[in-house]
């Protein structure tokens, strides 16, 4: 007997397929950044993912840049709080690493977070920490305001240039050690008295400093008065400093 092939399946009994909705199409942009990596974050491999057309897409986010701002957000729900011991000083510095660390962990958005503009909850959250910290030690409303942003900058910045395969090759490695030690007193004195130090100490060392270095100037360093600046006033030192 011969066997009859099988019937075409209906379009009607295919199951519905889910509604789409913005938080479908971030949790579906997450699932691919994690297997397969932000470049393939676009448009047309979401509408494959989510068997839908790319222009469907669009009703919910605008552009391949809002949606990586979107997958930033998400990941910045992972940031670790701030703690409840330690002064004011650790707990935003504890912040500050846990926010670089997120980043360390997926490399790609590091870089891609330089020019991401994110505005969503977890953003706010995170800027909202930041600046009761500034406010509990005491520090300006306009610094803390404008000190946030160089705070970020600092931790991004740093994740993006030791992110990636390519970030820390040896070969690049060397030739600037190389380059360091080899300068000659004559032509760049201050160079080779200090090419040892110049690379010195752990990345997470350097890390830490900096952001001790940004939080006591943010203290110290007044915001210039102008039309433009966030309630300047002149600088009071902030709780823990000395003028």
């Amino acid at each position: 007997m011969t066997a009859q092939p099988d019937s075409p399946r209906s379009r009607r009994e295919r199951p519905a397929k889910p509604a789409l909705t913005r938080e479908g199409i971030v949790a579906a942009a997450l699932g691919v950044l994690r297997a397969e990596g932000l470049r393939k974050v676009t448009m047309r491999r979401l509408a494959q993912e989510l068997d839908t057309g790319p222009a469907s897409l669009y009703v919910y986010v605008r552009n391949t840049d809002e949606l990586h701002a979107a997958v930033l957000d998400e990941l910045l729900g992972t940031v670790a709080p701030a703690p409840a011991e330690g002064t004011w000083r650790e707990r935003l510095e504890q912040v500050l690493t846990s926010y670089t660390a997120m980043l360390f962990a997926h490399p790609e958005l590091a870089r891609s977070a330089l020019t991401a503009r994110p505005s969503g909850p977890h953003y706010l959250d995170l800027v909202e920490t930041l600046l009761a910290l500034l406010d509990e030690g005491g520090v300006p409303s306009a610094q803390a305001a404008w000190g946030v942003d160089l705070l970020l900058q600092h931790a991004t910045a740093t994740a993006a240039e030791h992110s990636g395969p390519e970030a820390d090759r040896p070969d690049d490695r060397d030739a600037l050690a190389r380059a360091l030690h080899d300068a000659r007193e004559q032509t760049h004195p201050h160079i080779a008295a200090l090419a040892g130090p110049l690379l010195s100490g752990p990345a997470d060392t350097r890390l830490s400093w900096g952001f001790r270095v940004l939080i006591s100037g943010i203290g110290q360093t007044a915001v210039p008065a102008g039309d433009d600046a966030p309630g300047a006033g002149p600088a009071e030192p902030a709780q823990g400093d000395t003028p």
